[in-house]
């Protein structure tokens, strides 16, 4: 087995996990909250090391990262657990549940697959990748001597020190902050806000590509005051030129709330569009909220429809209209 980095033994002999905010105390055979990471002999191991999910060849957007290499295809992996507990996980026949029988990749066959599908690199999403922190910073270290991005999709649950080590090794960021209330995550998602909210500020300090997420659920967070609140807070932390992505809800996993109303999403859109030079909406059909367009002149740049991209406003990194730099990596 992998043994598993960021723990410690405790003055009563058991073993606490250092790697996120949880810092699980952890008797023998047991796991963490994340279901992977279990006390084998009195060590930690990092027990999901390899087991995979899922492999698919993904569109970018659909990370969703709009600014990040736009219309290329990513290979996206996925393990099992999650070290949250979301009421309304749309994945949570993977992050609520651990296939220890589920066939096991070595990181040079991962970064081989990303390579034979002539992707630009690989993405680490669909469970929460960061509980699998051994795992995916092996595939990092790999892939970046290949030449080979690295993206996580992230509820970006992780303490500062392994994220210190794991950040130079990530180009790209989609972190989801699901409520700017601390209470919402301890009743919705068995989580806390202030360790998001740091890592998404130590994410941009370490200069990756970063874009937000926030899936607006009717009646527990997507009332104006707090939309607005998290909008102020990345214009002010992160950079107004940071995308956000306000995201519909749909009934999913313990929550049966109807779905997001696309009227809630748009009044969000607006209220954001105050504080940020990019919005976006997301899993709703609507013209509004789709396309990428100058801050300054209002030129549309990147214009979308569903998973197909078109960049028709960019030349030289820089809109084709009145020469604003674009806010795009590409």
């Amino acid at each position: 087995m992998k043994s598993a980095a960021f723990w410690r033994t405790t003055e009563s002999g058991k073993i606490q996990c250092e790697l996120c905010p949880h810092h699980c105390v952890i008797a023998e055979k047991k796991t963490g909250l994340c279901g992977i990471r279990r006390v084998v002999a009195g060590s930690l191991v990092a027990e999901g090391y390899g087991l995979l999910s899922s492999l698919h060849n993904d569109p970018i957007e659909k990370k969703p990262l709009f600014h990040f290499h736009p219309g290329s295809a990513i290979f996206s992996i996925g393990g099992w657990g999650c070290n949250f507990a979301c009421r309304f996980c749309q994945n949570w026949q993977i992050s609520q549940a651990v296939d220890a029988q589920a066939q096991s990749f070595r990181p040079d066959e991962v970064v081989q697959a990303a390579r034979d599908q002539r992707s630009p690199g690989i993405a680490y999403t669909y469970n929460e990748p960061l509980i699998n922190y051994e795992f995916v910073r092996d595939c990092a270290q790999l892939a970046r001597k290949a030449d080979l991005l690295n993206v996580l999709v992230t509820n970006g649950f992780i303490e500062e020190k392994p994220a210190a080590e794991l950040l130079p090794l990530i180009d790209a960021l989609n972190i989801d902050i699901k409520s700017m209330d601390d209470a919402f995550y301890k009743q919705q998602c068995r989580g806390a806000l202030a360790p998001v909210l740091r890592f998404a500020r130590q994410a941009v300090a370490s200069g990756c590509h970063v874009e937000i997420t926030n899936l607006l659920i009717p009646g527990l967070n997507d009332g104006a005051e707090q939309v607005g609140r998290l909008s102020t807070w990345m214009a002010a932390n992160l950079g107004q030129e940071t995308p956000l992505h306000l995201s519909a809800y749909h009934p999913e996993y313990k929550m049966d709330l109807p779905p997001t109303p696309t009227a809630v999403l748009e009044r969000a859109f607006a209220r954001c569009k105050r504080d940020l030079a990019y919005v976006y909406m997301g899993n709703v059909m609507t013209s509004a909220g789709q396309n990428t367009l100058c801050p300054q002149c209002a030129r549309e740049l990147i214009v979308r429809q569903g998973y197909t991209t078109r960049i028709v406003g960019i030349v030289n990194h820089a809109c084709r209209q009145c020469g604003r730099p674009a806010d795009v990596v590409m």
